[in-house]
């Protein structure tokens, strides 16, 4: 009798198991988290942004982000630094709009000589006017500015804790390399939670692919900053941020690294003076699903690959079910979408694109060949004040592998 009832016994067994068993949880569909939206490179009068660090959180917060990290160059917003209003229209304007929004209790000023100097706040003095706790947060953050031969190398780091000063080198990948090592030392040292991005790597045409490749402890960098100098889209010889992208990751699965991520950013610096020649606010950000509006939970996300990048599209949820990479878009009235599955294939030469769907869900098969797969969903709208005239708005999915 023993011998006869195993085997029922174990089916059902099985069975309990297997019923009880969760699917995983899509990206966007996690109990108790929402998702958040937020830029990570930006600029203000600490280095060379045209505006004061108050009037440049109070545009975010009103345009319903809830994290900023204000990347000023080598800087942090310590200490007492005075900056020159020259005397020109839109500067003298640009004081006066921030002179009458916060008046004479708030707005340190002199005037001598040389003409009409301000003191800038720091972001201890002025983080308590506007973040609010699950509505809006700043991210303490620098972007370090490095080069080598004429080669811009910038590299952010989001939540640092201390100045993280250029480490150089005597190539560019010793340079990137050198300024990762320094953020992930200080992240280890400190025990705070930090990351490196590396930026705008088609600006001066300071980094290729091949170079990011050679990178160790790297998880992140910009498929799409919005910044008019960075030739995001490539040229009729050097390739686009996106294609590199797929190019690292491929790399990056041969030699059993985690795959890079990308994000997507305004690095805005002109906020009096708007067009295709200005780098200016709401050209890019990321929608991050998390617990919590905190560092800890926004950065654990990120580096768990749980955000998208966008330009505008916005999505209801993506990832794997059911042996499918599904995606659903959070449609606006009147706009169209077409979103696409785009995977390297075992033993292939490049990236395909598997499967195009005119509309708002998609559900693609996994075929078991597929090294990494992500999706691109783009819309007929038309992106207001764009990075290159014509752009309609766009959104990246994260990669998500087997290796």
């Amino acid at each position: 009798m023993k011998t006869i009832y195993q085997a029922p016994i174990l089916f059902c067994l099985l069975f309990i198991l297997f019923s009880c068993r969760e699917e995983p949880t899509l990206i966007g569909q996690k109990k108790n988290a929402q998702w958040y939206k937020g830029n990570l490179h930006t600029h203000s009068l600490w280095s060379d942004g045209d505006d004061y660090p108050e009037m440049i959180m109070d545009w975010y917060k009103s345009n319903s982000y809830h994290f900023i990290g204000l990347s000023d160059h080598n800087t942090l917003q310590e200490g007492e630094k005075w900056v020159r209003v020259p005397d020109n229209k839109i500067r003298r304007d640009a004081y006066q709009e921030y002179f009458d929004k916060y008046g004479t209790d708030w707005v340190e000023s002199r005037e001598d000589t040389p003409g009409l100097e301000v003191r800038l706040k720091t972001l201890e003095e002025y983080r308590s006017l506007f973040e609010e706790e699950g509505s809006f947060l700043i991210l303490k953050s620098e972007e370090i500015t490095d080069g080598f031969e004429g080669k811009p190398i910038h590299i952010n780091v989001t939540n640092v804790k201390e100045l993280v000063q250029p480490r150089h080198g005597n190539s560019v990948v010793e340079v990137m390399q050198n300024n990762i090592d320094a953020v992930l030392e200080q992240r280890e040292a400190s025990g705070q939670p930090m990351f490196p991005h590396i930026n705008h790597p088609n600006f001066v045409w300071g980094i290729t692919a091949e170079e990011m490749m050679q990178l160790e402890g790297e998880r992140f960098f910009e498929v799409f900053n919005g910044h008019p100098l960075v030739n995001n889209y490539g040229d009729s010889i050097r390739i686009g941020t996106e294609a590199m992208w797929d190019l690292i990751n491929h790399h990056y699965i041969q030699k059993g690294q985690p795959l890079m991520y990308g994000l997507a950013t305004d690095d805005s610096h002109n906020y009096h003076l708007f067009g295709l020649e200005y780098s200016n606010s709401g050209r890019a950000w990321v929608m991050v699903e998390s617990e919590d509006l905190t560092p800890q939970s926004l950065i654990r996300n990120l580096e768990e690959g749980n955000f998208y990048s966008t330009t505008g599209v916005e999505l209801e949820y993506f990832g794997v079910r059911n042996n499918e990479y599904v995606v659903k878009v959070k449609p606006e009235g009147g706009v169209n979408y077409q979103i696409q599955v785009i995977a390297w294939l075992e033993g292939a030469d490049e990236p395909k694109v598997m499967e195009t769907v005119e509309g708002e869900s998609i559900s693609y098969r996994l075929g078991g060949q597929e090294l990494f797969v992500r999706a691109k969903v783009i819309s007929d709208k038309v992106k207001d004040n764009p990075f290159m005239s014509g752009d309609v708005e766009v959104a990246w999915t994260q990669p998500v592998g087997e290796r």
